[in-house]
């Protein structure tokens, strides 16, 4: 068995790969030019969007809309202010 430290989102994780396996991921890691530990980080980040989008679509519609919320909420600079009254003026339109 052979151990890689991989440094996933500044965290770093001791993996278990297999001769055979990393024997394969070496000659890929060839063609596409890259790193094995780079090759291993897409295979995880393809996963992981993969995943996600399997979640999403079976999420409901009120659920999407939830998570669309979510998100712009989250996009927001919490330092931008808006008085009431502008509020107020925008909602009368």
């Amino acid at each position: 068995m052979v151990y890689f430290c991989l440094k996933l989102f500044q965290m770093r994780k001791l993996i278990d790969i297999d001769e055979k396996t990393l024997t394969k991921l070496k000659v890929i890691s060839i063609f596409e030019k890259t790193s094995v530990k780079g090759l291993i980080e897409n295979a995880v980040q393809m996963y992981v969007k993969n995943m996600q989008s399997n979640q999403f679509n079976n999420l409901s519609e009120e659920e999407k809309e939830d998570l669309g919320l979510m998100m712009l909420m989250q996009e927001v600079d919490r330092n931008d202010k808006v008085s009431e009254e502008e509020i107020f003026k925008i909602l009368g339109k």
